[in-house]
């Protein structure tokens, strides 16, 4: 058995000039109970645990005192160049130019963290030499340049902050160096935000990947790499469209790039947690590289220019009905300002028609006072139909538009930024933008095999 005392000297014997110690990011090999090991080294809030990411992506502590060799196989250092000599989040540098330049959008979320093992809180990951140390392998293949505008929870972020990060998309998808841009981005909220994208931004022409994790970098089951990597792949790809890419199952070996637009989180933690809803998805993608669609259809790389179309009026609401709602929360709404709301409906677009809590009275009577009424379904999969039942007919004859297979996220997101123009406010004019399929919101063709 060896003590620290030996292993640190080791350490100091076997490194390479100018290094004293192995530093986080490189690559190490150790030898430990006649076995060995090699790794990425990263930073560890135990003194007496040396953690290394290994090759299948998942993070693994060994303890020091059974450790009886460790050697640098590659110094972190020759990345680590390039990316000082790039971007530092503050700055524009001239990168390698031997790689794909890929701008990478830091708004916060698990993914932009890590543990302090200084205060045992969550420490918030902010520039390049950061995620070097966590992330060392999305460097390898491309020049990344860190752009962080803010750092949020996601259930913080409003509006103000969907229009900062696609003016900053913007400029990044009309720099001709650039690939393809990656938003790093909480999980809570993350497809109301691809949503807003979807719209603000228009047609692309390059990719825009947003990513995630539900499990923090320095945990050994973190789904951080895997997403990165793969997003880094189609960020490279022609898919000119904004996405949403992680784990398309519980296990490290694939993700899925779903459209922004249609998709949404289904788990409070598992690491596949996002779904694409009432369409396939675009593709699968693999960390090595390897890219398969599942769809065609999708907008692809090209060289025109980008204008973000970045505006939004938050005076609008999402309600849920329930059985035995009263309809004078839509008062509520029309008192306060509201210029629109979202209604989840039960079934094929429905909410109570008969007795003393009878909707449709109240609604003729908000719509006629330009509160626009649109409805969503409550289910995850399928679409409305007004016709079917006479429920639907008479909510329909009140002026309560519906939106057929739309999600309820998107409905919202969708309603505010065509209210944030000022030439579509008005019963007609709004109605006719919501029922145009601008983003590919709407899919006029559902079928069993979209549901999971």
């Amino acid at each position: 058995m060896f003590n620290k005392v030996f292993i640190l000297d080791f350490i100091q014997r076997n490194m390479k000039k100018p290094y004293k110690k192995p530093e986080p990011g490189d690559k190490v090999e150790i030898s430990i109970n006649g076995k060995n090991e090699i790794g990425i080294l990263l930073e560890s809030h135990d003194r007496g645990v040396l953690l290394l990411k290994l090759d299948n992506g998942y993070n693994v502590g060994f303890k020091k005192e059974d450790i009886s060799e460790i050697k640098v196989v590659e110094q972190g250092s020759a990345l680590q160049e390039n990316i000082e000599s790039g971007f530092d989040g503050k700055t524009e540098g001239k990168m390698s130019g031997k790689k794909p330049i890929i701008d990478f959008i830091i708004t916060g979320g698990t993914i932009s963290s890590k543990l302090d093992p200084k205060t045992g809180g969550v420490k918030d990951l902010t520039d390049s030499k950061e995620f070097f140390k966590m992330y060392p392998e999305i460097f390898e293949k491309t020049d990344v340049r860190i752009k962080n505008p803010f750092m949020k929870w996601s259930e913080n972020m409003d509006s103000k902050d969907w229009i900062r990060i696609a003016k900053l998309v913007e400029k990044s998808l009309n720099d001709p160096h650039v690939k393809g841009v990656i938003i790093s981005h909480g999980t809570d909220f993350l497809h109301y935000t691809a949503s807003a994208l979807s719209f603000m931004l228009g047609k692309l022409n390059k990719p825009v990947v947003l990513t995630y994790s539900q499990r923090s970098s320095d945990r050994g089951s973190s789904d951080a790499r895997l997403n990165l990597l793969c997003s880094a792949n189609m960020a490279l790809s022609d898919v000119a469209e904004v996405m949403l890419v992680g784990h398309a199952t519980s296990n490290d070996d694939y993700c899925y790039a779903l459209q922004g637009n249609k998709c949404r989180k289904m788990h409070t933690s598992r690491r596949d947690t996002f779904r694409a809803i009432n369409c396939k998805p675009i593709a699968k993608v693999w960390g090595d590289g390897k890219i398969e669609f599942l769809r065609n259809g999708f907008n692809k790389r090209n060289k025109e220019k980008v204008k973000a179309d970045a505006v939004f009026d938050d005076r609008i609401g999402l309600i849920k009905f329930y059985p035995g709602q009263d309809p004078g929360i839509l008062d509520y709404y029309r008192k306060k300002g509201y210029r629109g709301v979202i209604i989840e409906m039960s079934g094929l677009g429905h909410v109570i028609t008969g007795g003393s809590n009878n909707w449709i009275s109240k609604l003729k009577e908000v719509i006629g006072k330009r509160l626009f009424v649109y409805s969503v379904a409550q289910t995850i999969y399928g679409r409305l139909d007004a016709f079917v039942y006479e429920a639907g007919r008479k909510i329909q004859d009140t002026g309560v538009v519906y939106l057929d297979d739309m999600l309820s996220e998107t409905a919202l997101v969708k309603l505010g930024w065509v209210l944030g123009h000022k030439e579509w406010r008005g019963n007609v004019a709004t109605s006719k933008k919501m029922k145009e399929n601008i983003a590919n919101e709407f899919n006029k063709r559902l079928g069993s095999e979209f549901l999971e």
